[in-house]
């Protein structure tokens, strides 16, 4: 017996495969992520969340910071900058290499960032409220394979 395979490409209304899938699951993802990000601000831009998140876990070069969020020098000295500002992270120099520059949290960063998640997560908890149990436990049930596509 022979497996005969579509002629029509991936992704195509005639034959849409696990790309059709793909797209709703990505579009879907970026909704939520972007609407709990924006729609839950505590003072907190996305882009230093971000950078706060990272420096919560240890202090980092400006350098790392750049190449873990993928943007450029400039962009990531700005954003260290504005962080700076707000009094929720310090500079100083790396105490083994004196060109380099390290980013440490501040007690006040810790708070700000505490209460940005805070924030989000009361977003999050707000919309699961509105569920049935059946979509709750899909939801649950789906939890390890969302996490699986997120760190592969």
């Amino acid at each position: 017996m022979t497996t005969a395979y579509p002629s029509a490409p991936l992704g195509s209304p005639e034959n849409p495969g696990p790309f059709h899938l793909a797209t709703d699951l990505r579009l879907a993802c970026l909704r939520i992520a972007r609407r709990n990000r924006f729609e839950s601000v505590v003072e907190v831009a996305p882009h230093q969340m971000a950078v706060l998140s990272r420096v919560a876990c240890g202090p980092a070069s400006a350098g790392d910071l750049a190449e873990w969020e993928r943007v450029s020098a400039p962009t990531m000295s700005r954003t260290i900058g504005g962080l700076v500002e707000a009094g929720w992270i310090e500079r100083s120099a790396d105490p083994t290499d004196g060109r380099r520059v390290i980013v440490t949290i501040t007690d006040e960063g810790r708070e700000r960032l505490a209460e940005t998640r805070r924030a989000r997560d009361e977003w999050m908890a707000a919309r699961l409220e509105t569920l049935s149990e059946a979509d709750l436990e899909a939801l649950q049930a789906a939890l390890p394979v969302l996490e699986r596509i997120a760190t592969s």
